[in-house]
């Protein structure tokens, strides 16, 4: 059996999935460590408000590995992790953040309004909750149209405090859309404590009260992500309506920013090292190599071929234009 027919009777995945899988998160790792690098002091060239996604690579990496391209994403401020996982150019998403002409917003958007419509990921917002309307709305047009198309929102553990998550958990139920709620719960709201806003903490069984599916599942572990992903996009295919996926997870950097908010006395030294030692990176590189899907050798090799192309997006967005100021008011929708 050759390494592309073999699957791991353990993992219950693919082989060659997994390697895909293993391949997005470590994109999504790199790009984030080094945009950290490029907002400190005192270079600071990259100088639009970025919330790094380190930490929380297995949610969006096994969500949308069990999607197609024409299927709808709707992001968040932490934006970059679902931009990478639905197979963005890491070329356009830097010059994005460099607020560059190429940037895959022409660079008027900035880290927290990435958007590629060829990918599927129509928009993403700083509004708390803000696109889980939109995700609800897509959905509804794709039943309409009867299309074989899915739409997914992902949001944070302060979003179930919006009651627009409610509605949206409603109406979705309600008309049995196909749409996904992925919650990435990684614990804190800004800078509180998710216990500090929610009487009841268990977001995934908010469900019930809207007669549809919800689970809590492992944010760190891509597999787990992967397979209740894949169930619930199946379902939302078959016409069984909409789940609510919750991801427990958690940011290694500060809401905001670089660094990892120590300072602010919100969180201890020993709980980020406990997550730390949660790596979903090193958790799947684990299975990975005790399966021999991939060798250490090859790891290496990965590794050195995603910092290469890393760092060819960092000097394409260097080298990349501004817009032009006469341009201000393309690329942008006039109400009228």
């Amino acid at each position: 059996m050759n390494e592309k027919e073999r699957t791991s009777v353990a993992l219950d995945v693919p082989s060659e999935i997994l390697r895909k899988i293993y391949v997005t998160m470590l994109k999504i790792r790199v790009f984030e460590e080094r945009v950290a690098e490029l907002l400190l002091p005192p270079k600071k060239e990259i100088v639009t408000p970025c919330h790094l996604y380190i930490g929380q690579e297995a949610v969006a990496t096994g969500v949308c590995f069990a999607l197609k391209r024409d299927d709808y994403v709707f992001s968040t401020h932490r934006s970059h992790g679902h931009f990478i996982a639905k197979g963005g150019n890491l070329k356009a998403l830097m010059a994005e953040l460099y607020c560059k002409k190429t940037g895959c917003s022409r660079g008027k958007g900035g880290s927290m309004h990435v958007a590629s419509s060829s990918l599927g990921l129509l928009g993403s917002s700083a509004i708390v909750g803000g696109t889980m309307p939109i995700a609800v709305g897509a959905a509804l047009a794709f039943s309409m149209q009867n299309r074989d198309a899915v739409s997914v929102v992902f949001f944070g553990d302060g979003a179930a405090s919006e009651g627009i998550f409610y509605e949206s958990l409603n109406f979705a139920s309600l008309k049995k859309l196909p749409v996904i709620f992925v919650c990435e719960n990684n614990l804190y709201c800004t800078h509180l404590p998710v216990a500090a806003c929610l009487a009841d903490t268990n977001i995934y069984r908010k469900s019930e009260s809207f007669a549809m599916s919800g689970i809590r599942v492992d944010g760190n572990d891509v597999i787990e992500v992967y397979k209740v992903a894949k169930k619930a996009v199946e379902d939302a295919r078959s016409g069984k309506g909409p789940t609510l996926i919750e991801c427990l997870t958690y940011r290694w950097r500060g809401h905001v920013g670089p660094y990892d908010d120590l300072d602010k006395g919100l969180r201890s030294r020993e709980e980020l090292d406990y997550w730390m030692s949660r790596c979903p990176i090193k958790m799947l590189e684990k299975d990975l190599i005790q399966h021999r899907i991939i060798s250490e050798s090859e790891k290496e090799q990965i590794r050195k071929a995603v910092s290469e192309e890393v760092e060819e997006a960092i000097t394409f967005a260097r080298e990349s234009p501004y817009p032009n100021e006469n341009n201000l008011l393309h690329d942008v929708f006039e109400l009228k």
